[in-house]
């Protein structure tokens, strides 16, 4: 059963995102070859100018793959890829990875089950330190993104299943106490893409960017072996009361053929650069930044 449906935001309240040429660049890194090698979230750890260490969670079920890797990037390119070790209870299919705000080192991770972990890292030392689920949806859902936005001194919560061709996805949202990781009534939004149009999931990741617009990657995905198609669009607003405003049509601000995207994460304050990771199947992960010319982002 759905949440009820959400409001539909003005066409002139949103503030429409550019693409910029850099999106149609090349510039992906790998991270890793084969089945168990795909980003399927992404987090940044630590950033200057020149050099980016991100947390990259990967959606291994099995014991003995790896769920997690802690990634460098100098000048944009992988310069090292080192194993974090998950103890105690293994996670399986991990879809997501937020950092926690204003909690240095705290993470949230999702898995497609809707199983949330709470853990801390530290170097390449994890420790889990609370598990969840979010509010029971559909019985059909499977979960591809979650994020976390401050709005007014509230901590919200947006989540999404990625829904599958003719089903769309659903957008939930809900405050979120990382304290007790509860979460107070959802709401809920159904989603879907004009692009890719076949074997596609209407949402594979969500991010929200510092004005609180909302960010959505789709993806399409026709087996192991691709081809892979990838869009990102901007979706709509998280509002003041935690709901989602979608635009009346999604701004799509960049393509991304032969990858399948399941991971993004902001780079700067606009989100004018942003992390990308896919999940390539056979072909493995890779990480990429892209940057747009977003005058805010100057």
């Amino acid at each position: 059963m759905k949440f009820a449906s959400l409001a539909i935001l003005p066409a002139l309240a949103f503030p429409l995102l550019l693409p910029s040429a850099a999106l149609a660049g090349d510039g992906w890194e790998s991270i890793g070859t084969g089945m168990t090698s795909g980003a399927s979230g992404v987090a940044v750890l630590d950033r200057d100018d020149d050099r980016i260490d991100a947390l990259v969670l990967r959606d291994s079920k099995k014991p003995g793959e790896n769920r997690a890797v802690r990634v460098r990037l100098d000048h944009g390119e992988v310069s090292k890829v080192d194993s974090i070790d998950w103890p105690g209870e293994l996670p399986v299919d991990l879809e997501a990875a937020e950092a926690v705000p204003g909690k240095t080192g705290e993470f949230i991770a999702l898995a497609s089950d809707g199983k949330g972990f709470h853990f801390n890292l530290k170097d390449r030392h994890l420790k889990v330190l609370g598990t969840f689920h979010v509010p029971k949806g559909d019985p059909e859902d499977n979960y591809e993104g979650f994020a976390l936005k401050k709005v007014h001194d509230r901590l919200f919560a947006v989540w999404a299943d990625r829904g599958q061709d003719s089903r769309p996805a659903t957008l939930y949202s809900a405050e979120f106490s990382v304290s007790k990781l509860s979460f107070k009534k959802p709401k809920s939004i159904p989603f879907r893409v004009p692009y890719p149009a076949t074997d596609v999931r209407h949402t594979s990741d969500v991010e929200i960017t510092a004005d609180d617009r909302v960010l959505v990657s789709a993806a399409s995905d026709p087996g192991d072996e691709g081809p892979f198609d990838s869009a990102v669009y901007a979706a709509g607003v998280l509002r003041s009361d935690g709901s989602i405003a979608l635009s009346p049509a999604p701004v799509r601000i960049g393509d991304f053929p032969g990858h399948k995207i399941e991971a993004m994460t902001c780079l700067s304050r606009s989100c004018g650069s942003l992390l990308y990771g896919t999940d390539d199947e056979a072909a493995g992960g890779r990480l990429r930044i892209a940057t747009r010319n977003d005058p805010e982002d100057q």
